[in-house]
């Protein structure tokens, strides 16, 4: 632990909330304490209200917020007179109890309060502070968890047995904070949770909190069980179809296409290749709030029936007696963490971000169980706790907030040429319909183009087959599968009359723009057969396919030559249930090809201003490479679910093409 408290940042806050979005974020910035959401803090403030009275407001973190970025905006003012009147009654169903916090807010447009509402607005302290701290997790996940603890801290903590958020907590914390606090206690443990501080300064809670948790870490180093072993693993190779094969059936049971990140680490590596792995990763997750995005169990290898089945079984077990007795509707059976000797650990998500999150998740898992195992032996909660926080209706209310699916969501598309013109604007708008990109390029800058944790930029050569082949395993590590193939990459030279067109310069625009898309197509075929909702592949052609004109002999050449090969796939490919299409833009402009000085010499060939030049077509319309993408990513859509070998101009109806 590091107290990053700094005077100097802690005095831009002026004010109380202030403060608190402060500490709030120190807490964020540290992973070991808090992950993707979790952990909530709260401050109260006396305020004076609209009618001219005073009350003491609760602003406490609200619902979707995450603590490493979070502002003034994404804490919910509650009423503290009435929050501790609810703490008093004897019983309050969750319903009652978020309808409760809501109508008791004095900002309607504020995010929902945490569920842990109610336990904040009975600690007598302004400010309080929640972790799940990876240390104290560790320690309270032993079969002597409880007794641990107690040699750990004393008198300094009040201890809670598990018991899963709500009201209930709220009023047992209260019942056994109000029985055994002393003036020594500055923290609560929540076993196989997590931890509490409190004091009245915002500085003096979260120096508590950077305290008690470090006093969990030095506990686990004078018992031998902090420094993770470090022996020589050996890595093996990564095969990329396997990884799709396995996504193809994922996604099959899961009834959607998702993403699969996989890390083969050696730390992942050396995780997943324990002698005792089927028994420690089986035991539960290191706090039931992960279950929400990790499930109870990871699979082992690819025994994808057999973890459907026990899953199943798992909730029959537990769906007769839930928490709140209420029927329960299972869940998708498929597993989101799957433990691999060969590939390491596999996240899985309906995105990217999602299957990042769960890796985060379980990366600290990985640390939290050997450790415990390292201090005696790793225990999680019994499956009906874990049951039960998983089908609890106001953790999967969180799951389901995003509400709109994107249209790709969980696909994965190759763009080639994507550096620049209409390949980089395919980039943005299948980044933009929910899809990962894998952008190849031969030009450096591709790698750096987005900041999306759905993109992937390589730098490769379309030319260069054993570069094409691994770029492809790259992008297939990272995101599982391809679904979608953008042929877009090409060169189109100087005009040229075939009399002096030299022999060379045929051969490396045929190479580039017809032998290499045969190349590319050929790699790419076995991935597309995989996905889950079919393969597509869109060629980006030319009007010069149709309507060739003078000077661009090799260019015509080349681009016909691509529209035959796409025709022939079109036949070929249909029975493996992959659609083959091609548009074909005309006088796209804005791209690095067309300079100004370019387009002002031949807009003045032509006795044409430039922007008239720009709209020389029977509709007068000026055609973008945006426009090319957007008709580019809807043939791979559902519009055109049914058509395959079709070719569709864009450029605004060219007189010779028509």
């Amino acid at each position: 632990m590091k107290n990053l408290w700094q005077d100097e940042q802690a005095a831009k806050y002026t004010d109380e909330l202030g403060l608190r979005v402060y500490t709030s974020r120190l807490l964020g910035q540290d992973a070991s304490l808090v992950l993707h959401g979790g952990g909530n803090t709260s401050v109260k403030i006396t305020e004076i209200n609209l009618v001219g009275e005073e009350e003491e407001i609760l602003y406490v973190k609200g619902s979707g917020w995450d603590l490493e970025t979070i502002e003034a905006a994404g804490f919910a003012p509650v009423r503290m007179a009435h929050l501790l009147k609810l703490a008093k009654l004897p019983s309050l169903t969750d319903a009652q109890m978020v309808n409760e916090l809501k109508t008791q807010m004095t900002n309607s447009s504020a995010p929902s309060p945490s569920v842990e509402t109610i336990l904040h607005a009975t600690l007598p302290y302004k400010y309080v502070d929640h972790t799940h701290a990876d240390a104290v997790v560790t320690v309270t996940n032993n079969s002597a968890g409880l007794e641990r603890i107690k040699a750990i801290y004393g008198d300094e903590v009040v201890i809670i047995p598990y018991i899963m958020p709500g009201f209930d907590l709220a009023k047992r914390c209260a019942e056994i904070f109000e029985a055994d606090a002393t003036d020594k206690t500055i923290g609560m443990v929540l076993m196989n949770h997590g931890m509490f501080s409190f004091a009245d300064t915002a500085k003096e809670s979260y120096g508590r909190m950077i305290y008690l948790v470090e006093k969990a870490e030095e506990y686990l180093k004078k018992e031998n069980a902090w420094a993770l072993p470090e022996e020589a693993v050996t890595t093996t190779s990564f095969y990329s179809l396997e990884q799709a094969e396995l996504r193809h059936w994922v996604s099959q049971a899961a009834g959607a296409p998702v993403i699969l990140a996989t890390d083969s680490s050696e730390r992942c590596l050396r995780f997943v290749k324990r002698n005792d792995i089927k028994h420690i990763s089986q035991q539960g997750p290191a706090t039931p709030d992960h279950v929400i995005r990790t499930k109870q169990l990871p699979m082992i290898c690819h025994e994808l029936s057999e973890y459907i089945k026990n899953y199943q079984s798992y909730f029959e077990a537990h769906a007769s007696t839930p928490r709140d007795g209420q029927e329960k509707t299972m869940l998708n059976p498929t597993p989101k963490v799957i433990l691999n000797k060969q590939q390491g650990l596999v996240a899985v998500g309906q995105s990217v971000k999602e299957a990042q999150i769960v890796a985060d998740i379980y990366h600290h898992t990985m640390d939290i169980i050997e450790r415990a195992t390292l201090l005696g032996g790793y225990q999680a909660l019994p499956d009906q706790d874990i049951f039960d926080m998983e089908y609890w209706e106001l953790e999967q209310a969180k799951l389901k907030k995003s509400g709109f699916t994107p249209e790709f969501a969980g696909e994965v598309v190759v763009i080639s040429g994507a550096a620049s013109g209409i390949g980089k604007a395919c980039v943005e708008t299948f980044l933009g319909k929910g899809a990962a990109v894998i952008a190849l390029d031969y030009d450096p800058s591709v790698t750096s183009l987005f900041e999306s944790e759905a993109y992937l930029g390589l730098n490769v050569d379309v030319t260069d087959s054993d570069g094409l082949q691994r770029s492809l395993d790259e992008g297939v590590k990272a995101f599982g599968g391809i679904d979608m193939l953008i042929l877009n990459a090409g060169v189109f030279p100087g005009g040229c009359r075939i009399d002096a067109l030299k022999t060379n310069e045929w051969r490396r625009v045929l190479g580039t723009n017809l032998d290499a898309t045969f190349v590319l197509m050929k790699l790419v075929h076995p991935y597309l057969k995989l996905a889950p909702n079919g393969g597509r592949a869109v060629v980006i052609g030319s009007k010069n396919v149709p309507a060739p004109g003078p000077g661009a002999a090799a260019y015509s050449a080349s681009k016909a030559g691509v529209n035959q090969l796409a025709r022939v796939a079109a036949l070929e490919w249909g029975a493996d249930n992959i659609r083959v299409n091609t548009v074909h833009p005309n006088a796209v402009f804005d791209t690095g090809l067309w300079t100004e000085s370019v387009l002002a010499d031949r807009a003045a060939h032509y006795g044409l201003t430039v922007e008239e030049y720009k709209s020389n077509n029977v509709l007068k319309t000026e055609v973008t490479s945006s426009d090319v993408a957007e008709l580019t990513a809807a043939m791979c859509g559902d519009l055109f679910a049914k058509t395959t070998g079709g070719q569709v101009p864009i450029d605004g109806g060219n007189y010779r093409v028509i």
